[in-house]
């Protein structure tokens, strides 16, 4: 279990999170990616980034091994790692959310159960669970780090999708078929989705 900080006070700013949303023009929001190795989450959420910056909008990519170099740079890949893992994201994005910036976070995000503890640190609606769906045939038909082939042979330990569970969302926000669907369909489908939520304006 996670220690609490002591003696501690939240410091309220007087630049708020409606006024940095006032002065991007548009609402901020996490976009949690998920889906297995492979499944193209990274490459989903940096091309959704590029639209949105190609269109003003604030954004920032938060990326499984980019966060790896430092942030979480102290833990493994054990259930309990990868667990804390999340929950650091989870704190990340509810900061960068206060920011106004809208966050896309790809992480394999195994467990339900995390997901679950990071969508309820923020209110109802701003954090929009994106599934990557693709079978695991064509993740591993997509391994250049040859991760798949570590993990059967059992170099690698932990793995999800072979060696540790990945519980698939019940309920997402959306499902894209990463695994057949066109990069650019796969990134309309989230736009499209900022835009019916009113979060960004028609980029059409």
């Amino acid at each position: 279990m996670t220690k609490k900080s002591t003696n501690t006070v939240w410091h309220s700013a007087t630049v708020t999170r409606q006024r940095r949303e006032a002065l991007n023009n548009h609402k901020s929001v996490i976009l949690w990616f998920t889906g297995l190795s492979g499944s193209g989450k990274s490459t989903l959420a940096h091309a959704v980034e590029e639209q949105l910056y190609q269109k003003g909008c604030r954004t920032y990519v938060l990326d499984g091994d980019n966060v790896r170099h430092g942030l979480c740079g102290d833990l493994g890949f054990s259930d309990q790692d990868r667990k804390e893992n999340i929950r650091r994201i989870g704190e990340l994005a509810k900061l960068m959310l206060e920011a106004g910036v809208i966050t896309l976070t790809a992480f394999i995000s195994p467990f339900a159960s995390e997901r679950r503890l990071a969508r309820k640190l923020v209110p109802h609606g701003e954090f929009i669970e994106i599934y990557c769906s693709s079978s695991i045939d064509v993740c591993e038909s997509r391994d250049v780090k040859g991760l798949y082939k570590k993990a059967r042979d059992g170099v690698i330990k932990d793995f999800t999708g072979i060696s540790s569970p990945y519980e698939e969302p019940k309920n997402p926000e959306l499902i894209v078929n990463t695994g057949s669907d066109d990069i650019h369909d796969c990134v309309k489908q989230v736009i499209e989705l900022l835009e019916n939520r009113g979060l960004i304006a028609s980029l059409s």
